[in-house]
Order: structure tokens, then sequence, then C-alpha cells
């Protein structure tokens, strides 16, 4: 399901793993998303934070130099919030996710890469309906 409208949804996609990183920006790129990637949460920072807007992250929770709570804390916190896929291998992964952030729970396996295109498109288009309705009005990234 390709997403059509104005501006192609930006997705950072950060992975440990390089070759995790490639393909799911290949895959994601010939659904017609724009996608930028990083490789620790550093890199994550700086995307959310230093360049032009995203839509949407996909999030290894494995991810080098990064404590998963506050780094998930950050992009919750961000204005406006982003919505987060966390893509990690177990169910055990996701339960420290499950309290207290908003966050979706996708996976990894070997076929994963579809469910991952279909949660993906579904968060954008809710996000899309929200800011057409005022809701998440795009905003400076940054706190004020």
């Amino acid at each position: 399901m390709k997403f059509q409208h104005r501006r192609s949804p930006t997705i950072l996609i950060a992975d440990r793993n390089p070759h995790v990183r490639e393909f799911l920006g290949r895959e994601l790129r010939a659904e017609g998303y724009e996608v930028r990637l990083a490789k620790n949460g550093r890199e994550v920072l700086r995307w959310i934070y230093h360049y032009e807007p995203l839509d949407l992250v996909i999030l290894d929770p494995d991810l080098p130099d990064a404590s998963d709570g506050p780094l998930l804390e950050k992009l919750n916190d961000r204005i406006p919030a982003l919505p987060v896929v966390v893509h990690a291998f177990g169910i055990d992964d996701a339960a420290s996710y499950a309290g207290s952030l908003p966050v979706v729970f996708v996976e990894k396996a070997g076929n994963s890469i579809e469910n991952l295109k279909k949660v993906v498109a579904e968060m954008l288009l809710k996000r899309r309906a929200r800011q057409s309705q005022g809701e998440g009005e795009e905003k400076s990234p940054m706190h004020p």
C-alpha cells in the first residue's frame, strides 16, 4: 500500500544492524516514503531535533549508546510527538515499553516486513487525520 499525498512522509529507521537498516530503508522507500537512517541513540536525537521534520520513528531497542527509557521519553516529549514503532526480536523487549509510552511493537522475524509496512501506513494515516483536525499542528520540534 503506497502512501499518497502532498509530501511523502519521512521515516527515521534506527537499528544497530546496518543490514537491517538498509533493508528496511529499501522496503519503505519502495512504498513511497522518504527514509533517514540512524545507527545509535545520538543520531536519533540529532535527527529528531535538528534536521527536517520526521513523521515516524522505527526504533531498535538495542541501539548503541541509548538507554531505552530516556530515549523513548525524549521521543515522546518532542513537540509534536512522533509515532514510534519498536522493532525488536521478542515480546520480552516489548514489555519494558508497554507501561508508560505510546508505542507500537512489531516483532522482528523473517517475514515481519509486511506487518511493519502495514503498521507504519496505519500510524501515518492516523497522524495525518489528527493533524488535519488541528490536534497535531506542526510546531518547532524543539521544546519552548
